[in-house]
């Protein structure tokens, strides 16, 4: 008889600062925002702007927003990510698979490194390697980011397990059915507005023309989860945040619409972030802290941030299944 094979999963998120210092917020920074995939500007006239306007000044602006959301545990994206990486791994050893299976997790800026986790996962060996970055919806700026990453390392290595990328999962069933039910239960606990915003981070309009296919994705999460909970078409509205700079990104802007809702007789509504798998900066700060303030201060009356699915349940056996034929030998 055989012996089991070795499966090898990876997680993959953004990454987080190691502390919310100036020192570690413009380590992070300079290591994130000098990925030439993040940002679409030539290359030398980038690095400028990079090194001489945004370093300097940059970090003690974040350094005041990573302050608001960091917690006792440290930065809510790598703690969360690592309770779900943790009950992940649980969930896949209890359901007695004929593999031996480990789950780890990395980060594409920052601590835990990508290419340091797969090292430690080639030197332990496996036959099969998974990588799930924790993008539902697929984009160059992200998913193609940690591609970059896993070629770049498996380039160096003598043995290549059996590899499997998954790219996305933006209308994964457990995904859109976990997304629907979080909504509904935040409904049940918190009450239910007039308007439900499902905002996704925002790109270069630019990206999309080049065949980027994230912003057709957005809105097919937006539209399966509308229908999973059985919303007409009034009752949501799809937005895009983070604008960085003054070029055309994808419209509507979810700042600009914030303010714009209450001429419209629309005071009381719920917001959303389909495209993050566990609450972070863009979440916790943006989202739920400075566009509320928006909204507010534009004569709204209610506004509730929705939180991603983080470790729940939901979304471990959204990933479980996912994850699940990989598992099978």
């Amino acid at each position: 008889m055989s012996s089991p094979q070795k499966v090898a999963i990876l997680l993959v998120n953004l990454g987080s600062p190691g502390d919310p210092t100036k020192p570690a917020i413009r380590r992070f920074l300079r290591e994130f925002l000098g990925d030439p995939r993040v940002v679409n500007l030539p290359r030398w006239l980038w690095l400028i702007i990079l090194y001489f306007l945004i370093l300097p000044f940059r970090p003690g602006k974040s350094l005041k927003a990573y302050r608001q959301i960091w917690t006792e545990q440290g930065s809510p994206l790598t703690f969360l990510t690592r309770r779900l990486t943790g009950k992940l791994a649980a969930k896949i050893q209890q359901a007695d698979l004929d593999v031996e299976s480990t789950v780890s997790m990395a980060m594409r800026y920052g601590q835990p490194a990508m290419h340091r986790e797969l090292r430690r996962l080639q030197s332990q060996g496996m036959d099969r390697l998974v990588v799930l970055p924790l993008y539902p919806q697929y984009s160059s700026t992200t998913t193609a980011s940690v591609f970059d990453v896993l070629s770049t390392t498996l380039a160096g290595w003598r043995h290549i397990p059996e590899l499997h990328f998954i790219s996305d999962y933006h209308v994964q069933p457990g995904y859109i059915q976990g997304m629907a039910a979080a909504i509904e239960d935040s409904w049940r606990r918190q009450g239910r507005g007039k308007l439900l915003l499902f905002s996704f981070h925002g790109l270069p309009e630019k990206l999309t023309q080049l065949g980027d296919p994230y912003s057709v994705q957005c809105r097919n999460t937006a539209e399966a989860i509308a229908a999973e909970l059985n919303l007409q078409a009034d009752q949501w509205r799809c937005v895009y945040q983070s604008r960085l700079g003054r070029g055309k990104w994808l419209q509507p802007y979810c700042a600009e619409e914030l303010q714009k809702l209450p001429g419209e007789g629309i005071t009381d509504i719920d917001i959303v972030c389909p495209g993050f798998a566990v609450d972070c900066l863009e979440t916790l700060e943006e989202i739920a802290i400075a566009n509320q303030a928006l909204f507010l201060a534009a004569g709204g009356q209610k506004y509730r941030y929705i939180p991603a699915l983080n470790d729940s349940t939901a979304h471990v056996d959204a990933l479980y299944a996912l994850l699940y034929r990989q598992l099978q030998r």
